[in-house]
């Protein structure tokens, strides 16, 4: 591999024929999504060269994918079977975020793909818009936002409920979690976490638990886990009824970690009291969109729900973190032994 100043030198300078074979020879990395400038940067810089896909249809992609190391992602595409096995010299997946369920990851860890995320990079921004999310629901701040754009000033019916002196279960103790962990820690709460794949976390900002005391304790639920086949539809109507007190619900994980029905029904009858919800179940796979033409009757109520708060799926979006993705994921590849 060239050294760093001969790429940057062969890219500033396509057409000195001394260093063009440089240009000819580097690793190539494909940028599927859009994601900040930063990171082809960074990547030229330690020697890869950088191309994107501009093509509207995954059968373009797919013609073109043999010629790659590497490719960048979000969401925009799904990396399944067939994709890998046309992707013949593909070394390294890197994810601009931390979902990594539009990947076959079984099949591309067999395959010896490396499989890279950044979720240290928005770990604060998902920390934040939780607490946020959460105050808005309890003190009814959209409600009452709206209300006053509508010459209403209503005082006692948008009497809040405080954080302090609740108990917090997180459901997901990695990146996200712990993040939120952290940031709500001042208010007074007593947080426990469950984690199937994590222990011995106890520290000042949390208590480590167990599924069972997370039922009969908590008055606030935050779920962080990723989607996976154990998760899909986690939380449904007997997930719901496990809980001894009526509670309210935060997701900022993934959409389809809910069943929206279920918590719909549980609106309905008290056994949520609220929920906030970053993530829905119906989004597209872009995240841009939902991927129904007609909303469905679950979504339509809690679009009129004053119990209700939703963001299109943006708790990790801010303007730091847009840097700090891709700082973190430039790390992981400039890392790899390839």
């Amino acid at each position: 591999m060239p050294t760093a100043t001969e790429t940057l030198y062969a890219l500033a300078n396509p057409s000195k024929t001394i260093y063009s074979h440089y240009i000819n020879n580097l690793m190539k990395v494909l940028f599927i999504d859009n994601t900040h400038p930063l990171l082809v940067e960074k990547l030229s810089t330690i020697g890869f060269k950088c191309e994107f896909f501009n093509g509207l249809y995954a059968e373009e992609l797919y013609d073109s994918i043999a010629a790659y190391t590497g490719i960048v992602i979000r969401s925009k595409f799904r990396i399944d079977k067939d994709f890998i096995n046309r992707a013949v010299n593909l070394k390294f997946i890197a994810r601009v975020g931390a979902g990594m369920d539009s990947i076959d990851v079984a099949y591309a860890e067999k395959r010896g793909i490396a499989l890279l995320n950044s979720p240290e990079g928005n770990r604060i921004a998902v920390g934040e818009h939780t607490v946020g999310m959460l105050l808005c629901l309890l003190n009814k701040i959209n409600t009452a936002d709206a209300q006053i754009r509508n010459g209403i000033r209503k005082r006692e019916e948008n009497r809040g409920v405080e954080v302090c002196g609740k108990t917090i279960g997180i459901i997901g103790y990695g990146n996200m979690g712990s993040a939120f962990a952290k940031c709500v820690s001042g208010f007074g709460a007593h947080v426990l976490a469950y984690d199937k794949y994590k222990t011995g976390f106890s520290d000042s900002f949390v208590k480590e638990s167990n599924l069972k005391t997370i039922f009969e304790k908590t008055d606030i639920l935050s779920i962080h886990v990723p989607l996976t086949i154990e998760t899909h539809y986690m939380v449904d109507e007997p997930f719901i009824n496990k809980f001894k007190k009526n509670f309210y619900l935060i997701n900022t994980s993934r959409g389809k970690v809910v069943k929206t029905s279920a918590l719909t029904d549980a609106l309905i009858n008290g056994k949520i009291k609220g929920t906030a919800l970053d993530v829905i179940e119906y989004e597209a796979d872009s995240f841009e969109n939902l991927s129904y033409s007609e909303l469905p009757p679950s979504y339509t109520y809690l679009l009129q729900a004053e119990n209700v708060v939703m963001t299109p799926h943006i708790a990790g979006w801010t303007e730091e973190s847009k840097v700090k993705l891709v700082e973190v994921l430039a790390e992981k590849i400039s890392r790899l032994n390839l």
